[in-house]
Formats: structure tokens, C-alpha cells, sequence
């Protein structure tokens, strides 16, 4: 049940990024948990209501593209998503090598020297795993062929539209300098490809950051990494990488547009809340009384926050 105007999203799409698993369990710079910090990306995606349809991973899935890390990565997501009921979405990063990512994520012995492209199908809601990687280097390509195939995918539009998953974002990054280095080169070429297409939103990692653009007339969302962040403010450093602020990405997908929520890995203590079971109270109760009762300023809820908030007695609502 509803309880504003909006109707629940069509889609649930959880979007992950460079997760940077190491083999053996050790240690990113000798104290970032990789394996731990995407456990614990995991376990708050369990408890969401409505669960993701979809996982997807916008690279640099293995730090230095180990085997045993892939398979790694595919024993802690996969049960994950099948308990989620979600499909996973993989796409190749900077980090990742196509011979070991066919291999270990597809199972694919021999398909590691071509570009790793697929497309999903979730629920009518088409995603596209473009592999911008070029090998031996940082920076991101796409080859003419894979514009060429990509152009061919979407010149059949998807029942609820697409969504492009790449590792190297098209958009600028004024808070991170040094990404200009190593962007994905000739973004015009891959504009001309999406504009006037069915793409809904494209959705990147490589930055280790959030941030938000647009390409070619579409929402471009970049998901910070689940390992370690970059500090869009730091003083007096070019790049400054640190142990905190991972996050992911929920994108809702409504017939008319998309919202995106950050949500960080890390949960932080809470100051004040009430139980998930008021929501059967509150749907109980008509839109004009759900209304008088969290929005009027002086009702019992808000009389209860208030209190809460200036550190006095409270704890009248819910009854």
C-alpha cells in the first residue's frame, strides 16, 4: 500500500561498484577489508523493502583480477542475489583482466580476448554490460565494433527501457582532478549511439566517488566504491584515497523517471526512530488522518520528535 501519491517503482536496481576483492582475504594498503566491507554492502540490501531485482557491479570486481578473487566474488554475491531473488549484472573494470573475468564469472574458457558486452533482461527492464576496458592501461575505450553492436541492441527498444552499466562514467569529474587522466576516451561518438534511444540512465564506478551527470539527454549515476573512497575535498593533495564513506547506489525505476538513493555500507548510530511495525498503523489510517498525524506540527508524532530532539522526555507515539 502506498502512502503518498506515487505508485511503488516498476524496477529495483541495486547498484554496487569496484568492490576490489583480493585473493586470500588480505588486506587493501594493508587495512581496507575488501571482502568485509562488501559483506556488509550485502547484508543491508537483505533487509530493503522492496528487494533489487538486479545486482550490478560496475567493475573493478578483482583488484588485481586473481582467480581465486572472482571466486570469491561469486560465493559471497550469488547466494546473496538468489535469496534476493535478483539477477547479477557484472561489468568489467580497469582492474579486471577478460581472460580471468570470462573465465571465473561466465565460465567462458575461450572468450576472454573479445570485449566483454552482454545484456540482461529484468523483467522487461533491458541492462547493458558495456566492457570500456582497455587492456594494459587505466584509462576507458570503446571500441567501434562494440558501438556498432551496441547501436544493433538498442535499435529494438526494451519493453520498460535500458540501462547502460560501464566502469568509466561519461561525465565530467571537477572534484577529482586526476580521473581526467584516465576517463573514457571519444564520449561524443558513444552520445551519438545513445541519443534518441530507449537508454533510460547509465550507470558507472571508476571514481570511487558518488556523483551525478547527464550523457546524451539521460541520468548518469556513479556509485562509490564498496572498498575505499575518494576525497572530493581534500587540502592540499592532487588524490587522497581513504578508509571510509563506502557506498552503494539503490536506483527505483517509475514509468516516468528514476530516483537514486546513496546508501552507505557503513550503518551509523541511530538517534531516534520507531519500529518497522508502525507501518501497519499507519496504513490503517485514512490519507487525511496519516497526513494530520505527520505533518501537523504539534500531533503526537511530531510532539514526540521534538522532545526527542531537545534531549527531553518523550516516547508518546507510537501508542
Amino acid at each position: 500500500m502506498q502512502l503518498g501519491q506515487h505508485p511503488p517503482p516498476r524496477h529495483v536496481v541495486a547498484h554496487l561498484s569496484d568492490p576490489h576483492l583480493l585473493a586470500g582475504g588480505r588486506l587493501q594498503y594493508g587495512r581496507v577489508d575488501t571482502e568485509g566491507n562488501l559483506r556488509r554492502a550485502l547484508d543491508r540490501l537483505a533487509g530493503l523493502d522492496p528487494a533489487p531485482q538486479a545486482l550490478v557491479f560496475t567493475g573493478d570486481l578483482a583488484d588485481r583480477a586473481e582467480p581465486a578473487a572472482y571466486a570469491r566474488l561469486r560465493a559471497l554475491v550469488e547466494p546473496a542475489a538468489a535469496a534476493l531473488g535478483a539477477e547479477v549484472v557484472w561489468t568489467m573494470g580497469n582492474h579486471d583482466e577478460r581472460h580471468a573475468y570470462a573465465d571465473a564469472l561466465f565460465d567462458e574458457h575461450d572468450g576472454g580476448a573479445r570485449p566483454q558486452d552482454r545484456v540482461h533482461d529484468v523483467d522487461g527492464l533491458r541492462i547493458v554490460a558495456l566492457d570500456t576496458s582497455v587492456p594494459g592501461y587505466h584509462h576507458g575505450e570503446l571500441e567501434p565494433a562494440q558501438l556498432a553492436w551496441l547501436a544493433d541492441v538498442l535499435a529494438t527498444p526494451a519493453p520498460h527501457g535500458t540501462l547502460l552499466a560501464m566502469h568509466h562514467p561519461p561525465l565530467p569529474v571537477p572534484m577529482l582532478r586526476a580521473a581526467e587522466i584516465i576517463e573514457l576516451l571519444d564520449q561524443p561518438a558513444l552520445a551519438e549511439v545513445v541519443a534518441g534511444t530507449d537508454v533510460r540512465g547509465v550507470l558507472g564506478g571508476h571514481l570511487h566517488l558518488t556523483t551525478w551527470s547527464t550523457f546524451a539527454g539521460v541520468p548518469v549515476s556513479v556509485a562509490s566504491a564498496t572498498c575505499y573512497t575518494s576525497d572530493p575535498a581534500p587540502v592540499d593533495r592532487f588524490v587522497s584515497g581513504v578508509d571510509g564513506h563506502a557506498a552503494f547506489t539503490m536506483l527505483h525505476l517509475y514509468d516516468d523517471r528514476l530516483v537514486h538513493t546513496l546508501v552507505p555500507v557503513a550503518a551509523a548510530p541511530e538517534l531516534h526512530g520507531y519500529p518497522a511495525d508502525v507501518v501497519a498503523q499507519l496504513e490503517a489510517l485514512s490519507v487525511d488522518e496519516r497526513r494530520d498525524l505527520l505533518s501537523r506540527k504539534d500531533s503526537p508524532f511530531n510532539a514526540d520528535e521534538e522532545a526527542a530532539s531537545a534531549g527531553e522526555p518523550h516516547g508518546t507515539w507510537p501508542p
